[in-house]
């Protein structure tokens, strides 16, 4: 355990930014599969926007790093095009 005053606030910063970037990137994997996992066409779509918006906030905060969240994306979206429309 610590024993600073300095110490022992680091650690309870820590588990807070551990907690976020945890939400985060759970969130991440969670849109991505949910992408994957659809056959419909349109519906891939509209779940690919909000991961693709997810994806780049994640980036922008550091929290992946930005050419991961760019092969993420054009993954996501080679999946969707090839979909054929119902």
């Amino acid at each position: 355990m610590a024993h600073h005053k300095s110490a022992k606030k680091r650690i309870k910063t820590s588990e807070k930014k551990r907690v976020r970037n945890k939400a985060a990137l759970s969130k991440v994997k969670t849109l991505v599969k949910k992408v994957f996992s659809l056959e419909d066409k349109v519906e891939a779509a509209a779940v690919l926007k909000e991961a693709t918006k997810v994806l780049d906030k994640t980036a922008a905060k550091g929290k992946i790093h930005k050419n991961n969240a760019a092969r993420k994306k054009s993954a996501l979206t080679k999946h969707v095009n090839k979909l054929a429309a119902k």
